[in-house]
């Protein structure tokens, strides 16, 4: 991967507010087309933010200009900005990654976008031409072929670069947090590209009323690398059999295509192709409350994969609806809670007394250990647990940590110990499946400690303690030794 795609700061991966040094020129809704013209002449500038109370409400650009005048309006002298200003900003927090800015301009078709802090209060403007500028060390090029690809052989190539890039990002140490942020933006736009090339080149499209759900790590946006498919698809309760099995096309080819691009199938079959994994809402509603009601150990695994439910395409009202339904499920439930955690506490970290490293001793990963069942399960699952019962139910784990923490759930000290555990192992995992790929190896969770450095075991030995931290926190919390 050339050097130019990333500096050696790792550009893509600063904040907004880091490149956008220039003030925003303003006016409010009431000032004169007249004066705002004169405005933006003087300060040569081709847009003005329109703000109330120090937040945007809406924006001006010279071609709005040009097409008042070219319509021949009346009096324009006597109108205000209000009457042609455009609403519905496309914003951005000035602490976002920079690559955020990058999707969303390629996304919109737009050429600049506001930038807004904590209070949602004006920060700046951010523009195509402060990208271009920094084009040549970053990878803009990428997010734009993504939106440009008209076929499914482009997106495997796109697919192959996405790879490339991601191991130079690595290589500079850019925080793990940014790292997978950016992979989920990246598998959303692929995998949303990939959905309007099946519309446009076979004519398979998802019926409006439907919904596409990414589930489980990509659900929560914090997949590595497409190890396998795992994804639902709800439509509208009043369906004809015609639009039902529109929904069932879509979800076959939808799954065939995502396998050739290089994203394989889930091996337990929990895909949308899967009929038990495609039904109307209320359908979903009476199976989730069934899963939640009746806790086995296959409702508990189907549970827990879909309970991170996220709305890739369609519909979008259906994610809330579903969320709000498994809340108020799992409340009404005793033993819900202390039946999922049970579960979870039998994955215990491979640590022996003294830290010792606890390998698999026979078979294909002889001599390694397994970093999602020893460390990152116990993790995104335990920690999602207690989001639950918080009535928290979307966002990453590193984000439910956050609010868990804000809402008193969660210790100062656990906050920390649970962040650097699943920082270090969700990293190294990503680190060690990249490894894998450009030695033309399968990518998976398994990892050699002795391939490792020697802090970097001890880091490793620093991370499965955290997890052996969270799995008595959730034996405390739900009185699992008083459970027999």
């Amino acid at each position: 991967m050339p050097e130019h795609y990333l500096n050696e700061d790792s550009f893509f991966f600063i904040q907004v507010d880091a490149i956008c040094h220039r003030p925003a020129i303003t006016c409010t809704p009431d000032t004169g087309l007249v004066e705002m013209a004169g405005m933006m002449k003087v300060h040569n500038i081709s847009g003005i933010v329109v703000v109330e109370n120090g937040r945007p409400v809406g924006i001006v650009s010279l071609r709005d200009l040009r097409n008042l005048i070219a319509e021949m309006v009346d009096n324009i002298s006597g109108m205000t900005v209000r009457e042609i200003m455009k609403t519905g900003l496309i914003t951005i927090h000035a602490r976002d990654p920079l690559f955020k800015a990058i999707f969303l301009m390629a996304k919109h078709n737009i050429h600049r976008l506001i930038v807004i802090d904590e209070d949602q209060q004006l920060s700046g403007v951010m523009t195509d031409t402060d990208l271009l500028r920094i084009q040549t060390r970053s990878p803009l090029y990428l997010v734009q072929e993504i939106e440009s690809a008209i076929n499914i052989e482009q997106l495997k190539l796109i697919g192959r670069k996405m790879t490339g890039m991601l191991q130079y990002a690595v290589r500079t140490n850019a925080d793990a947090q940014s790292l997978i942020q950016l992979i989920a933006h990246f598998n959303d736009a692929f995998t949303r590209r990939l959905i309007f090339i099946l519309d446009l080149c076979e004519g398979v499209t998802l019926p409006a009323g439907a919904a596409y759900l990414s589930l489980g790590s990509e659900g929560r946006q914090e997949q590595t690398l497409r190890t396998d498919q795992d994804s639902a698809i709800v439509y509208s309760d009043d369906f004809s059999p015609e639009q039902i099995a529109g929904v069932r096309q879509f979800a076959e080819r939808i799954a065939s295509a995502l396998e050739s691009v290089g994203v394989p199938l889930c091996p337990g079959n929990m895909m949308a192709s899967n009929p038990e994994w495609c039904h109307g809402l209320f359908d979903w509603k009476q199976l989730t409350e069934r899963w939640i009601a009746r806790p086995d150990p296959e409702s508990m695994v189907r549970f827990g994969v879909f309970q991170d439910l996220r709305v890739l395409h369609g519909e979008v009202l259906f994610e809330d609806e579903l969320k709000r339904h498994i809340c108020e499920c799992t409340r009404k439930n005793s033993l819900f809670f202390p039946s999922m955690a049970r579960n979870i506490v039998r994955f215990k970290p491979p640590m022996g007394m003294f830290g010792r490293l606890l390998v698999e001793k026979k078979g294909d990963q002889r001599g390694k250990l397994d970093l999602k069942k020893g460390g990152l399960f116990a993790l995104t699952r335990g920690i999602g647990l207690i989001a639950l019962e918080a009535g928290i139910t979307g966002g990453t784990t590193w984000s439910k940590l956050e609010r868990l923490h804000s809402l008193k759930f969660v210790s100062d000290t656990d906050l920390e110990t649970l962040r650097e555990s699943f920082t270090f192992l969700i990293k190294l995992r990503l680190e060690k499946q990249l490894i894998a790929v450009s030695s033309g190896k399968k990518p998976g969770d398994h990892v050699d400690p002795l391939v490792l450095k020697e802090r970097e075991r001890d880091q490793l030995r620093a991370a499965f303690r955290g997890v052996d931290s969270l799995l008595h926190i959730l034996k405390s919390r739900y009185q699992l030794d008083m459970i027999r």
